[in-house]
């Protein structure tokens, strides 16, 4: 946590000087008046000027706003950012031409950039927040496809009488898989295999 004291022969004027040390904005630091001015005796004699402590305040809004700002700079890509933050949840929209690039196959570039951004966010903070990246919908579009998928294969599994494994997902997607299956009476999910290649395996329940 940074912090800096600061002296000025107002208080304002110590706050002013703090800021232009951190070079930062008052909104990016907490303030603690630790001395009121003085003027002393005739106004020369024992006069004090204001001290004041500057702490910095790590706003997860903030450090995710400068990382992807630099992120998407050295990809030279010109996108404009949502970015919200509801209670532990901080919530990322990007918005920009060829979100493609930013979605990656299957949304793996998406994911990579969400999982930096949750190191990010959270290094020196004392309380987690989760993050969430999300650009043109794709996250909605992507589960309402795996449920897609889920039925479809769960009907194949009825069909064929036999275990099918899908290709390997990440916890969430294979998340999304297991609750879309999990009140069907006829069939039963688990996962197998490591990460990154682990896979859903649906099956006959037995």
């Amino acid at each position: 946590m940074k912090l800096l004291e600061s002296t000025g022969k107002t208080v304002e004027e110590a706050i002013a000087q703090g800021l232009r040390e951190l070079d930062t904005e008052r909104e990016q630091v907490d303030v603690k008046i630790l001395e009121l001015p003085s003027k002393g005796f005739f106004g020369i004699i024992g006069s004090k000027p204001a001290k004041v402590r500057l702490t910095m305040v790590n706003r997860p809004e903030d450090s995710a706003k400068a990382f992807l700002e630099n992120l998407f700079r050295a990809m030279e890509m010109e996108v404009t950012m949502d970015i919200e933050q509801k209670n532990d949840i901080l919530l990322v929209n990007i918005e920009g031409p060829n979100m493609g690039i930013i979605i990656g196959r299957r949304g793996q570039t998406l994911d990579s950039i969400q999982y930096l951004l949750n190191l990010v966010v959270n290094k020196n903070s004392d309380k987690y927040v989760k993050v969430f990246v999300d650009t043109e919908n794709y996250r909605k579009k992507r589960e309402d496809t795996l449920v897609r998928l889920a039925s479809k294969m769960a009907n194949k599994v009825r069909k064929l009488g036999k275990t099918i494994a899908l290709e390997p997902m990440n916890p969430y997607e294979r998340r999304i898989i297991h609750a879309s299956l999990q009140g069907n009476p006829f069939i039963q999910t688990y996962s197998e295999g490591e990460e990154p290649y682990r896979k859903v395996i649906i099956a006959l329940k037995k």
